[in-house]
């Protein structure tokens, strides 16, 4: 299941088996009991994946590897800056072709930064999908696991506004109880500690 079409972030409502779209007009008592006691709970999925262990080491990597990326970006920023500075400093002392040729540095610049920040920009927007895809994906199971577990019938996504919840209450929520369990089904596999220099 590709969670990127499907969007994870989206909508989230699992049907466990003996709950329907559609109830008949006529129920007997057994089946209006059955629909008064029906489990509902909430969850944010957002918070969920960032909350798991993860989620946290997966935020980390990314600021690792994207950093020296933003830090040249704002290096050139920077050196555009200075450059404008020294064109507006210079219009009653520089020739005019010192400002075209400045003039021209600029624009160069200028598209060199904007090019390498919308780059920069949807490169780490399709990191953090990819992010989201794979530790959704085994989220989902983790969810319905524990929704069949538990007896919830529905379980909705409380992250976007497209889920119209109006009302939840605390214990309703299960987003603590899932990063939890996705924590032990899941569990982060830890750098090992570098070896010690023999004396």
């Amino acid at each position: 299941m590709n969670l990127r079409k499907t969007s994870i972030m989206g909508s989230l409502v699992f049907l466990l088996a003996g709950t329907a779209w559609a109830r008949p007009r006529t129920a007997s008592a057994g089946q209006a009991a059955a629909e008064a006691s029906t489990r509902i709970a909430v969850i944010n999925i957002q918070n969920a994946i960032a909350g798991t262990a993860e989620g946290r080491q997966a935020a980390q990597e990314l600021q690792t590897r994207f950093t020296p990326r933003s830090t040249q970006i704002q290096d050139l920023g920077k050196q555009l800056e200075d450059l404008r500075t020294r064109i507006q400093n210079g219009q009653n002392t520089l020739s005019e072709a010192e400002k075209e040729r400045l003039g021209r540095q600029y624009e160069e610049l200028s598209r060199e930064v904007q090019r390498k920040q919308q780059q920069l920009q949807q490169d780490a927007q399709d990191a953090r999908e990819d992010v989201v895809d794979r530790i959704g994906q085994k989220m989902m199971h983790v969810i319905d696991s524990y929704a069949e577990k538990n007896g919830y019938s529905v379980v909705l996504d409380t992250s976007t506004q497209s889920t119209p919840v109006i009302y939840a209450s605390n214990a309703a929520d299960i987003t603590g109880a899932i990063v939890k369990l996705y924590d032990q089904t899941y569990p982060v596999k830890t750098a090992a500690p570098a070896a010690k220099p023999k004396p």
